[in-house]
C-alpha cells in the first residue's frame, strides 16, 4: 500500500512539473509576442512622426513659394 502511495505521489509530481514547464513556455512566448508588438508599435510611431514632419516641410515649402510669387 505504501509503495502505491509513493508511486501516485511521484506521478503527481511529474505531471505537475510538466504543467509548470508548459506554463513557463507559454509565459515566455507571450512575453516575446508582447516585445514584438511593442517594437512594431514604436516603428509605426516613428513612421507617423516622419510623415508628419514631411507634411510640415511640404506646407512650409508651399507657403514660401506662395510668398515668393506674391512679391
Amino acid at each position: 500500500m505504501e509503495a502505491r502511495v509513493w508511486a501516485l505521489l511521484a506521478l503527481s509530481l511529474l505531471l505537475g512539473a510538466c504543467g509548470a514547464a508548459e506554463t513557463g513556455a507559454t509565459a515566455a512566448a507571450g512575453a516575446e509576442s508582447a516585445a514584438q508588438q511593442a517594437a512594431q508599435g514604436r516603428a509605426a510611431e516613428d513612421k507617423v512622426h516622419q510623415q508628419i514632419d514631411a507634411a510640415y516641410k511640404q506646407a512650409e515649402d508651399q507657403r514660401r513659394a506662395a510668398e515668393k510669387d506674391g512679391q
